[in-house]
């Protein structure tokens, strides 16, 4: 059960604020609702409430979980690298983690979609997959970890200055 003013984490559109519970009557039967404005766009969602963990509404993680996250962006020993793979089939397949949310599939998509980025030039969708997971993770990550999510994006791109670098210098 979430309460007022909880942070949550919607799947795929992230960290939002649970502004109340209210209950509305829907094909007459009393279903009560989780009233959810999403921090990044003001989007206002409402999830019911006995469907919340189905569809993925979670808390925020903790700090120690932002923490492993972090740790887990510099681990690159689990990347596989683009083995050719058409890119439409990895674009689903990153977007089926995305929308898991699974903050640990979020990472992944991140960390693969940068390290990818080094070999090749990335596809219009995945770049914006890139954006989408570099948006989840931050502004989760900062919420959790008490810090701004400039912040927590500087500390993943040092992570990943190697591969980033040869880009800006090309441009």
């Amino acid at each position: 059960m979430f309460v007022p003013d909880q942070l949550v984490v919607y799947p795929a559109q992230g960290v939002g604020k649970v502004e109340r519970l209210e209950k509305q009557s829907v094909g007459g039967a009393e279903a009560e609702f989780y009233i959810v404005r999403i921090l990044s766009n003001n989007v206002t969602l409402m999830v019911p409430v006995k469907n919340a963990v189905n569809v993925g509404l979670r808390a925020l993680c903790t700090a120690e979980e932002g923490r492993k996250i972090l740790e887990s962006l510099q681990d690159r020993s689990d990347f596989t690298g683009y083995t050719g793979q058409n890119w439409n089939r990895r674009y689903r397949e990153y977007s089926e983690k995305l929308k898991s949310g699974s903050l640990d599939d979020v990472a992944y998509v991140l960390k693969e979609l940068l390290l990818i980025g080094k070999d090749k030039e990335l596809s219009f969708g995945e770049r914006r997959l890139l954006e989408q997971s570099m948006g989840l993770i931050t502004l989760e990550l900062a919420h959790a970890l008490g810090t701004t999510q400039d912040d927590i994006k500087e500390q993943i791109e040092s992570f990943f200055e190697d591969v980033l670098k040869p880009v800006e210098s090309a441009e």
